[in-house]
Parts: C-alpha cells; sequence; structure tokens
C-alpha cells in the first residue's frame, strides 16, 4: 500500500488526481472529463483556464509577488479596494484584505465589536445569527454557525452566541404558506435582541442565501428590510456574510441588491478571485470605519498574506473580466433556464421536494414524503449517495444537507460556472436526471419511497 502525505477531506477516500481545467470542465490525470456543475465550492465563477487571469498573475509576479502589509502596500491592493468600493452598494468604501471566507467572516465579527469599542461601549460584544448557517470554520466563525457537523467536536470552546430561526419558507417554523408570510422569522432578531439586550450586541449576520448548510435557502420579500429596520432601532450593526452570494453568482453583483437593502459589513471569498488564488475580504462601511478612524487608527486584525499583490492582482482581472463579459447579467438569465429545467426534475422526481435560490446558485431538496415532507433517515446518507453517483457520471454537484435544526434534510447545490451556456446545462442536466432515476431506483428497491412516478 502506497503511503498518503496528504491530509485528505476523508483520510483513506482513493481521490482521482486533477490534471487540468478548460470552462465548465475539468479533466482527471486518466482523461475523465466532469462538468464543473457547482464550480468547486462555488467558486470558480469564471470557469477554468482564463489566459486573461494567467497573465496578470504572470505580470504580477514578475514585479514582485509579496510584501508585507506592515512595511508597503501595494498599487494592485489598492486599484482592488478602489474597484470593489465603486461596486460596492451603500457607502461600503473600505475592505481589509483576508485569505478565505472563515477569515472575512471572523473579521467581520473583529470590526463590529471594535467599533463599539472605540465608542465607548465595550458590552456590545455579542454576534446573533441564525442557527440554519454556516460562516466558516475558524472558531470564531464557528461560533456565528449553526451546522452541527462541523461544530460539534469544538463545542466547548466555542462562543454561545444567541440565535434565530432561518427565513426557510418551505419548511415555515411557524407553519405559513409563502403568500402568508408575516415574517416572524425576522421579527424572532427583536426578540432575541430584547432578551440579550442590546447594550450587548454587536451585530447580526446573515447569508443573504443560504448556502453550505441549507442549499440555497431563499428569503422572502420584506424579510431583509425588517432585518434592516430592527438592527437601525437597536443600534446593531448588519453583517452580510457574501462568500458564497457575491461577485455575481445570484444575478446581481451583491446579492444583497436584490432586496435594497445595504449592509454595514460585507464578507466577501470564494467567487471574489474565482478560485485562482486564495482571496477574500471584509468590506466596512464609513459609518463603521469613522470611530476607528478617530481612535486608535488601526484594525485589530490581520494575517501574513493579508492584502498580498499577487492575489489582488488576480482578483482585478477576475472582477474586470466579469464586467467585460457581462456575467452578472448571465448568471441572471442561465438561472432562470437552469431553475426551469431543475423544475422539470422536480415534475418527474417524486424525491424532488422543493427548487429554490437566485441566478446560478440554485438548490435541490429531497424528500421521502413530498406531501407531508418527510425528511429522509441521516442513515440513508441520500446527498451523499446524489454527488457520488453524479461524480461517477461526470457531473461535480455540492452537498448541502443539514437545514432541519442543523442536523437532517438532504439538498444540493447547483452553480456552475457563470460562463455556462444553455446547451452545456442541457448536457449538466441530462446527467443529474441519469444519478437521479438511478437513486430513486435504488430508494424504491430498498423500500424507502412509495410512489415511482419517474421510473
Amino acid at each position: 500500500m502506497t503511503r498518503n502525505y496528504l491530509i485528505k477531506p476523508t483520510l483513506d477516500h482513493d481521490y482521482p488526481t486533477i490534471s487540468h481545467g478548460n470552462g465548465i470542465y475539468l479533466y482527471d490525470t486518466d482523461g475523465k472529463q466532469y462538468i464543473d456543475g457547482s464550480s468547486g465550492a462555488v467558486t470558480a465563477s469564471i470557469g477554468h483556464g482564463v489566459m486573461d487571469v494567467v497573465d496578470a498573475m504572470t505580470e504580477q509576479a514578475r514585479k514582485v509577488s509579496f510584501a508585507y502589509r506592515s512595511h508597503f502596500t501595494s498599487e494592485a491592493a489598492e486599484a482592488l479596494a478602489k474597484k470593489l468600493s465603486d461596486l460596492a452598494p451603500g457607502d461600503l468604501n473600505w475592505s481589509f484584505f483576508v485569505n478565505s471566507g472563515s477569515e472575512a467572516t471572523e473579521t467581520a465579527m473583529k470590526i463590529a465589536i471594535q467599533h463599539w469599542q472605540e465608542k465607548g461601549y465595550e458590552r456590545k460584544n455579542r454576534i446573533v445569527s441564525r442557527w440554519t448557517s454556516y460562516h466558516g470554520i475558524t472558531m470564531g466563525a464557528l461560533s456565528m454557525s449553526g451546522h452541527v457537523p462541523r461544530r460539534k467536536r469544538f463545542v466547548p470552546l466555542l462562543e454561545d452566541f444567541p440565535s434565530i430561526s432561518a427565513p426557510y419558507c418551505y419548511r415555515c417554523p411557524y407553519n405559513n404558506e409563502f403568500s402568508g408570510c408575516k415574517l416572524q422569522c425576522a421579527n424572532e432578531l427583536e426578540t432575541a435582541i430584547q432578551r440579550v439586550g442590546s447594550e450587548n450586541i454587536a451585530a447580526f449576520i446573515a447569508e443573504p442565501i443560504i448556502g453550505a448548510s441549507a442549499g440555497a435557502v431563499t428569503p422572502p420579500d420584506g424579510y431583509y428590510q425588517r432585518i434592516k429596520e430592527i438592527c437601525e432601532n437597536y443600534d446593531i450593526l448588519f453583517i452580510a456574510d457574501e462568500v458564497m452570494t457575491g461577485i455575481g453568482r445570484t444575478g446581481k453583483m451583491f446579492a444583497m441588491e436584490h432586496w435594497g437593502v445595504d449592509p454595514d459589513i460585507i464578507a466577501l471569498g470564494k467567487g471574489m478571485s474565482a478560485g485562482y488564488t486564495p482571496m477574500a475580504a471584509t468590506m466596512v462601511s464609513d459609518r463603521v470605519m469613522e470611530p476607528i478612524l478617530k481612535g486608535s487608527n488601526s484594525i485589530m486584525a490581520g494575517h501574513t498574506y493579508s492584502a498580498n499583490p499577487l492575489s489582488a492582482a488576480v482578483s482585478l482581472e477576475v472582477l474586470s473580466y466579469i464586467e467585460g463579459n457581462d456575467l452578472v447579467q448571465a448568471a441572471e438569465e442561465k438561472g432562470q433556464y437552469l431553475f426551469k429545467k431543475l423544475q422539470g426534475l422536480a415534475g418527474k422526481f417524486d424525491i424532488i421536494g422543493d427548487v429554490r435560490g437566485k441566478g446560478l446558485l440554485l438548490g435541490l431538496e429531497f424528500v421521502s414524503n413530498r406531501i407531508s415532507k418527510t425528511p429522509f433517515d441521516l442513515q440513508i446518507g441520500l446527498t451523499t449517495r446524489l454527488v457520488n453517483k453524479a461524480f461517477a457520471k461526470g457531473l461535480l454537484i455540492y452537498p448541502a444537507a443539514g437545514a432541519i435544526e442543523g442536523i437532517a434534510g438532504d439538498a444540493v447545490i447547483l452553480s456552475p460556472p457563470l460562463i455556462i451556456t444553455n446547451e452545456e446545462i442541457d448536457r449538466l442536466v441530462k446527467i443529474l436526471e441519469a444519478s437521479l432515476e438511478e437513486l430513486q431506483r435504488e430508494l424504491h428497491s430498498e423500500g424507502l419511497i412509495e410512489d415511482m412516478q419517474a421510473i
């Protein structure tokens, strides 16, 4: 047996070895082609092998690839911060560059707390989040998250932050019909604030569309407007975790634009560099920065590779490519096309309970009974089985189980690169359909579903 030296997600799993990528496709060293139907982890938004990005990377590397941020700034980092300011809603004119989404959300938390400290409110240090959420794998980010499988080993080390229900309309915790939504989920924030005390709360954090922990759960109209109103009424900052949704993925440059709400702080990552380099950012409004500028004049955060000039140059070129090829609009148009195709699959397969999302961030939730919305038992491992079947057939999709109380519920995310064509979507859906046919046949033979209209 060959010894392994690399710690992989599953230590004893025999992963194929990646060779190269081109457009929406990846190829392993055996020559097998895969449709990147999830953009990796909702990251490779402009596809693979874009030479404009390679050229920008090479040009910057020839100049300088690293300069420590305490010694120098760089033209690339300054230009990227200016570009993000131009693109962002409201007065989000400041950017702190980090290396991952987890760092971006944790930095957002730190800046929110520091904002209040600089104003003399030392006790405002709690963060309210939603239990169905995932904000990152570092300890601070996990403290703000409600995804049980990722939290359970570290619970003794996590902050016991308050949380509220997610706007999970498919399984409304108040048993409302979608058309009769009374925004009770949003109003829970006010209840939580009153219980904990606004004098103890720095910020509320939310993913505009819930990703890894729920499979593109999308709130009803009016939800974020009410959230923002509550935050303003109680003098609490609103942090939007746009690590997955940001930079065009949902058909807007920033997903919060769908609801016309300006956050105080935004966390970015993933599509910001489209996977060509590790890069993320915490964007901060003028209002939040003002007391810091007048006070300590320094942010208490930072990493060795923060504002790395090579990564900044790559991200700047990615943004240019997205704008130059009108990929935000493409995400909206192709997303509508893919959404209709997924609705067609829902009409064929009884195990699909819900189709949801915006742009090219779409989710499917699976149920054993569509009428009662009964989830499959965890032991069945439905999400993993579907992901593996699709992978074997040459399609990458993203697992997003755990929407029910952070534990149960099966879902996947479809989030191909924004460059995908209708013809490529058709091919993606064909492979997904074949995978679902195989899975539903197995579930029927195992006695786990009763009706099988598709087979």
